[in-house]
């Protein structure tokens, strides 16, 4: 199998089509998992105990299911390419965040709040102008690291561990403990999800400050200052509570030249968080566009590499 041709069908399936929705999507599949796991499993005591059985489940399930499809079918080329477009969020990225844009142009703001919800965990039905676009630049940040970047650099650390089979179990593994992390991850299940919490901190450690110095980098082709950026990415890379997400808002918010972060509410409590280039002005609409370019860039820019270092590799 040839990592590059996969690679770039997969990419090209997905700026197409986007999302598999006409198929049993294998994310929905994982979650559906996780909720019958979690049924079982989630209580007051030993919480922590049952979370990491419930984390440890889904993890070998998944890689057993992807292992036998992928046995079954010889290692069918046609399903590694599905596997792993199916596995990227590129277009769907944007799919699902232009809706909350278009509507803000056309000064519905009602509707635009209705449609970032969907996609943010804050509150939005509170959010003016400025706080939404603010949103719409972080969740596009954040998720080029766990739903582009991270996925294709598992692509190839799996393709590196066995050419036949690594690709598609590395990158579905990723994707159930980021499954995992969404819907159980966060403080409401306190010690039951802190396991899965952990494990997606830890699997996209690399992949976010890759992401982040690769944004910058992609900032010389969209023609920004690089080097305030840089500067930015250094001073304000760590502020956030989570290890990882810091990195890639960060690098956005430096070569966009725009404020990014802030508190927000979520489940109507207010929780405090320091701005990502605070002397920047806050962003406007035409910024999202700017983010979008940045993110094709960004993306393009790391597969190029990944392409290039297999090849010199193999």
């Amino acid at each position: 199998m040839n990592f590059a041709l996969t690679l770039c069908i997969s990419l090209l399936l997905d700026a197409i089509l986007g999302d598999p929705m006409s198929f049993p999507h294998s994310v929905k599949l994982i979650g559906n998992l996780i909720t019958f796991l979690k049924s079982k499993l989630f209580t007051d005591t030993h919480s922590f105990i049952r979370g990491l059985v419930l984390c440890s489940l889904t993890l070998i399930v998944t890689g057993l299911a992807v292992s036998f499809i992928l046995f079954t079918t010889d290692c069918n080329i046609l399903v590694q390419i599905y596997l792993l477009y199916s596995a990227i969020a590129w277009r769907d990225l944007k799919d699902e965040t232009m809706p909350a844009v278009f509507a803000l142009m056309n000064q519905d703001i009602e509707a635009s709040r209705k449609f970032l919800s969907r996609v943010v965990g804050r509150d939005t039905d509170k959010l003016n102008e400025t706080e939404i676009t603010r949103a719409i630049i972080e969740t596009i940040a954040e998720n080029s690291i766990d739903g582009i970047i991270s996925v294709m650099f598992y692509a190839a650390l799996g393709y590196a561990f066995n050419h036949s089979y690594g690709m598609a179990v590395f990158v579905w593994v990723f994707k159930a403990a980021s499954t995992l992390d969404s819907m159980i991850g966060y403080e409401h299940y306190h010690e039951f999800g802190k396991a899965s919490a952990r494990l997606d901190d830890i699997l996209n450690f690399i992949p976010a400050r890759l992401g982040g110095l690769i944004i910058i980098l992609a900032g010389i082709f969209t023609g920004h200052d690089v080097k305030h950026a840089l500067r930015v990415f250094i001073h304000d890379r760590k502020k956030h509570k989570s290890p990882n997400s810091a990195h890639s808002e960060s690098a956005f918010a430096g070569v966009l030249c725009v404020r990014l972060g802030g508190g927000a509410y979520y489940d109507g409590i207010f929780e405090s968080r320091p701005y990502i280039n605070e002397c920047a002005d806050n962003p406007k609409i035409s910024d999202v566009f700017s983010a979008y370019e940045l993110l094709d860039v960004s993306c393009s820019l790391f597969t190029f590499m990944l392409i290039f270092f297999t090849w010199i590799i193999y």
